[in-house]
């Protein structure tokens, strides 16, 4: 069964990035672009094995940083393994605290610590709650 990989926040360059990054590290998946609430939540409630959160959320989504809007999901969907995407190494650090993966910057992607980062995150198993 092909994996679920939600972008949630991302401008269209970055998109087209990440999804190239995906579809190495994980040829049977499906990349679904994820702009506002409403479509976090309709993937959140299909099944998704792997968000993969922009720091900084735009229009669209009622949390401005992505380190919140990780808290939120876990508080709701605690089985859902998330990824930060950021420069950032404190952004990284506070994401991983509320429960986060280890992510990766912008400037990584397309990097063999990417594609394993992401080859692992989908193998491994769902978080415990």
């Amino acid at each position: 069964m092909p994996k679920k990989i939600a972008l949630v926040g991302h401008c269209g360059p970055d998109s087209s990035f990440l999804r190239i990054a995906v579809s190495k590290a994980e040829r049977d998946s499906h990349v679904y672009m994820v702009d506002d609430d409403s479509s976090l939540k309709r993937v959140l409630d299909d099944g998704v094995d792997l968000l993969l959160l922009n720091r900084q959320l735009d229009y669209g989504f009622d949390e401005q940083e992505g380190v919140a809007l990780i808290r939120k999901i876990r508080a709701k969907y605690p089985a859902v393994k998330q990824m930060l995407v950021s420069n950032y190494p404190e952004a990284q650090a506070a994401a991983v605290a509320e429960g986060a993966l280890p992510g990766f910057g912008k400037r990584e992607i397309g990097t063999p610590r990417v594609n394993e980062l992401l080859r692992s995150a989908l193998r491994q198993e769902q978080p415990q709650s």
